[in-house]
């Protein structure tokens, strides 16, 4: 179903778009864990969007990239030193 170009998922929808079982989807929003909709106090709902930005909230960078970022930082001329 859609509403204001919103995509909106059962639970068994959600639980096939994360390809997780129901189970994990209930243990989730009982839990809190995961963003929710519960419209008359029976059936689950969530939107897409809500379980793209779920998804992609613990990003784990490569070390590739902790090392490029390390390397501007250590030879980063602006960082203050402490005064001794």
């Amino acid at each position: 179903m859609k509403k204001h170009n919103e995509e909106i998922l059962s639970l068994n929808e959600a639980a096939k778009f994360l390809s997780a079982s129901k189970s994990f989807m209930y243990k989730m929003t009982s839990q809190k864990i995961i963003p929710h909709y519960i419209p008359g106090g029976k059936r689950i709902f969530f939107k897409k969007s809500d379980l793209e930005d779920w998804l992609l909230k613990n990003r784990i960078p490569p070390s590739s990239e902790f090392e490029t970022n390390t390397e501007c930082y250590l030879s980063n001329p602006l960082k203050t030193k402490s005064n001794d």
